[in-house]
């Protein structure tokens, strides 16, 4: 992939994720909910407190005017003189003091002339909201307005009434809103500085630095030194420290990897040119030995060319398993047991090697398949089966067997390979068609099995390891590929 193309199509480099500045991150975030919630306590407790103060105040002049009450029903009327009953009004801070009992209101007490009544307020049955409400109602309405204010009668009356000014009530609202709200961002800012500070070091924080190791991580992967350290943290913060310091260790290693595999690429393409032509000199100094009228170089000269022509194709598709492809498969019907009777003469298996070789293969079996690439699927196996067996030398026919099976279930052709060695390790089957890591043998590539999968792959068909077998046992099925009625008539006849 290029770099990306300005519009004077100059080429510009990306912008490295470390570089990238966060238009509002976690610490701003997490600073406006601190003040958001932070407020949201406050005005719930500011409200309620300034609706019971208003109701505490109210409260206060109906208990003093119980009292004024009591006074002045026990004296008989008129025996009060005016100056006590203007005191006491005073004390009260009323202006009208009525005590209903039974069917009677008396007026107790009453200034030169009260002014018209602009609210009412019943203490007897007050609810919060109605509370809250009518506080916010005296902050609003402004000086000058007069209350009349119901409330218990003291000595079994039925209530007593008091009338009162409202300014008095709204003045001592706003001195004590004002310094209930000082307290309260007193008390807000430091809440908000804790709450802000504990989660910060807490969750912003080792977010952060997790976010920066993953950039700079992301700038150098091939470094090592890069990989975070987990901190031991046993939350959930650690464990994801731990998770990406796996998955970093993981990421290194396969670059690594693909490092030396794109090494190894190079090398091999430079050597493949050479190497072809080295294998076309072998392969003209065969042709002439097919004119030796030589009977075991007569038989043997056919296989050794078609071993060459063999060899010569596998150079020229070096470098497709690197390109992760292989060429398409050239499907036609192929003869399973002379492709296996092939397998075996490759891998030098005569009746007297010490490995011994058992085929059962139904008759006339034919296959739908690229005999190349089914030959490379069968030699990689065998030949793994071949130095699995080889390992414990040294072997006997009776012993050290590589069995070989094919058969047709429907339109699919089974070939089953097993051997009777020691089998493949648990450890390695989780993994044992990747490249380069399911190799158990000392000096082994890893490729072969990958190989044979890719290939078998191709076909539309399927590898796999069978359980509970003794040594290692691998099925091929191949899929016929689908024809038409008609063709499948013709093949039918023929």
């Amino acid at each position: 992939m290029g770099l990306p193309v300005d519009q004077q199509g100059t080429r510009t480099t990306a912008q490295p994720a470390a570089e990238r500045r966060v238009r509002f991150g976690l610490s701003g975030k997490l600073l406006v909910l601190t003040v958001v919630f932070v407020t949201l306590a406050e005005i719930a407790i500011f409200v309620p407190a300034l609706a019971n103060y208003r109701l505490a105040w109210i409260s206060d002049r109906l208990a003093a005017a119980r009292i004024a009450a009591l006074v002045l029903d026990a004296a008989p009327e008129d025996t009060i003189p005016a100056d006590l009953t203007r005191q006491l009004l005073q004390s009260v801070g009323a202006k009208v003091v009525v005590v209903k009992r039974e069917d009677t209101r008396r007026l107790l007490a009453m200034s030169d002339m009260p002014p018209p009544i602009d609210h009412h307020v019943d203490t007897r049955d007050t609810t919060l909201w109605r509370a809250v409400a009518d506080a916010f109602d005296t902050l609003c309405a402004g000086n000058g307005r007069t209350l009349r204010v119901v409330g218990d009668a003291p000595r079994g009356g039925e209530f007593l009434e008091i009338v009162i000014a409202e300014t008095p009530l709204r003045t001592a609202m706003l001195r004590f809103a004002a310094t209930l709200l000082g307290i309260s961002l007193v008390v807000a800012v430091l809440v908000g500085v804790l709450i802000y500070s504990s989660l910060h070091w807490m969750f912003v924080r080792p977010m952060r630095q997790l976010t920066r190791r993953m950039s700079d991580f992301h700038e150098a992967p091939e470094d090592a030194s890069r990989i975070i350290v987990p901190s031991g943290r046993g939350d959930e913060i650690g464990v994801a420290e731990e998770a990406l310091a796996e998955m970093q260790t993981e990421l290194a290693q396969t670059l690594a990897q693909k490092t030396h595999l794109a090494a190894l690429g190079l090398a091999v393409s430079k050597i493949n040119h050479d190497l072809r032509n080295l294998l076309a000199s072998a392969q003209l100094i065969s042709d002439r030995l097919v004119s030796i009228p030589d009977p075991a170089v007569q038989r043997f000269a056919p296989k050794l060319m078609a071993a060459l022509d063999r060899a010569i194709a596998y150079c020229q598709q070096t470098l497709s398993y690197g390109r992760a492809q292989e060429p398409l498969p050239d499907r036609r019907e192929v003869d399973v047991a002379a492709l296996i009777a092939e397998v075996r003469e490759t891998l030098g298996l005569s009746e007297a090697a010490p490995i011994g070789w058992v085929a059962a293969v139904e008759r006339n079996l034919w296959a739908d398949a690229d005999p190349d690439q089914l030959f490379r699927v069968l030699l990689n196996i065998a030949r793994n089966a071949r130095q699995a067996l080889e390992a414990r030398a040294p072997n006997t026919p009776e012993r050290d067997q590589i069995r070989i099976s094919a058969r047709r279930v429907g339109s699919v052709v089974e070939i089953e390979l097993s051997d009777t060695g020691p089998g493949i390790p648990p450890q390695l089957r989780d993994r044992l068609f990747a490249a380069f890591q399911a190799s158990a043998r000392p000096g082994g590539t890893g490729l072969g099995l990958p190989i044979a999968d890719e290939l078998v792959r191709a076909h539309g068909g399927e590898l796999r390891l069978l359980d509970g077998t003794l040594g290692a046992t691998f099925l091929i099925s191949l899929p016929d590929r689908p024809i038409e009625l008609r063709q499948r008539a013709q093949r039918a006849r023929a």
